[in-house]
């Protein structure tokens, strides 16, 4: 929010003190992209600026936790991941907007960091916010690894993220490591390939994709925007609304 300044008026001497106000403006809302060098940034923040949202691309912890929301997208390696979130200080930022109930979403690798650790790389602890395993997609006749391409969703438990999406929408994934949340109420959407993939999951502030919805056409834009009104016209903070 813009502080309230004042300016002496023209009509009076600087001497007389006399002052008239500027209206104040709220600053539009801001969504923040965690920039760590392992994110899939540019379609992401191309996506918000196509439905009218106001974007940074930061890791300054300052602006992080004075954003409205926050976005950790994600490609690559789970251990290197890491350690660019360690590189950067950015561990205990990611923790600090969560705590503070900020609505945080993870896309693709950014779903995984949010779970304890991964088969990708053993011996590295991923942030723990959530609990599951993430586990490499097992071998099946006739598919290929990774998961690369066009899948439908299966919804359940009331998912914010999904709030006028059709079932069986299909959205755009590439992985070759999947979810298995421990907790059965946070998952959202599933998908099936050679297993069933928790594809979206939703805790209290937190939101995940395993799959891209900047790259999954007008219902992947659809749920970027479901998670930027968040918090506002009747979508409330909590969960199953």
């Amino acid at each position: 929010m813009k502080c309230t300044v004042c300016k002496r008026t023209a009509e009076m001497p600087p001497m007389t003190g006399a002052w008239t106000e500027i209206t104040n403006e709220e600053d539009p809302p801001m969504i923040a992209l965690i920039d760590y060098d392992a994110g899939n940034i540019k379609s992401v923040e191309k996506a918000l600026h196509y439905l009218g949202e106001e974007t940074t691309v930061t890791r300054d912890p300052q602006t992080l936790l004075n954003a409205d929301k926050v976005i950790l997208p994600g490609v690559g390696s789970f251990g290197q991941a890491m350690e660019n979130l360690h590189t950067y200080g950015l561990v205990p930022v990611i923790h600090e907007i969560v705590e503070k109930k900020t609505p945080f979403l993870g896309i693709c690798l950014g779903l995984q960091l949010l779970f304890e650790s991964s088969e990708e790389t053993p011996g590295v602890e991923g942030l723990g916010i959530l609990k599951g395993k993430i586990l490499r997609i097992p071998p099946s006749p006739g598919l290929k690894i990774p998961h690369m391409g066009w899948n439908s969703l299966h919804f359940q438990n009331n998912g914010r993220l999904f709030q006028g999406i059709p079932e069986q929408t299909y959205v755009y994934f590439v992985h070759s490591y999947y979810l298995q949340a421990e907790e059965p109420e946070i998952v959202k959407a599933t998908t099936e390939y050679s297993t069933c993939i928790h594809a979206s999951v939703e805790k209290d502030n937190v939101f995940a994709c395993q799959f891209h919805p900047e790259k999954s056409s007008k219902w992947g834009l659809k749920i970027l925007e479901n998670f930027a009104t968040v918090g506002k016209d009747g979508n409330t903070e909590k969960e199953g609304k």
